[in-house]
């Protein structure tokens, strides 16, 4: 975040972009509340003020992320009207893109692995977020005129997963790099049945 913009925004946005950015780029357990503080040119008095805790924090961060991913799902119905096939063929081509501009992966997930503490309050909300994410995809396969939408979805999402280990541990050559392929190939498959 440029000093402008650091500025002009509001401590508790400053403070949520900086998170979820630092969350990403270092993980959550390597990111501690001091940082995040200095990082978006506040103090903690400020943080707490707007976030009880940093699990807080954390959840808002997830909360901000599967906003994010709803605004591409209605980009989706914008691009393609009416059209569920090409949504889903969108998807995809999203999908690919999101794997190529960032090795890092999904946040929910890598969230999940790192708070492997099963009563973390996060959890309860990363489970929600990739249930509501799942429950669309089925919705879109479904409304595309695929016979078995939830298996295709359940295909999809851990051909995507994968993809993005595949990504984070042996880099853009590597599987990831036939995700569109894979995932387009899956889909006639489908459709074919």
């Amino acid at each position: 975040m440029n000093d402008s913009v650091a500025e002009r925004s509001r401590p508790r946005d400053r403070i949520l972009e900086t998170a979820q950015d630092m969350f990403h780029k270092h993980g959550i357990k390597g990111v501690g509340v001091d940082a995040i503080t200095e990082a978006a040119g506040t103090n903690k008095m400020t943080l707490y003020r707007h976030f009880e805790s940093k699990d807080d924090l954390i959840i808002e961060c997830l909360r901000a992320t599967a906003a994010k991913a709803s605004r591409i799902w209605d980009e989706f119905e914008t691009q393609h009207p009416g059209d569920k096939l090409a949504q889903l063929h969108a998807w995809v081509r999203k999908a690919s893109e999101m794997l190529s501009a960032d090795s890092r992966g999904c946040d929910m997930a890598n969230a999940a692995v790192e708070l492997s503490e099963t009563d973390h309050p996060a959890r309860r909300v990363i489970k929600e977020l990739k249930d509501a994410q799942r429950e669309r995809l089925v919705a879109l396969c479904r409304d595309a005129g695929i016979g078995q939408a939830e298996l295709l979805a359940d295909t999809l999402s851990l051909l995507l997963e994968g993809a993005r280990v595949s990504m984070q541990s042996v880099g853009a050559e590597g599987p990831s790099a036939q995700f569109v392929r894979m995932a387009e190939s899956l889909i006639a498959s489908f459709r074919a049945r």
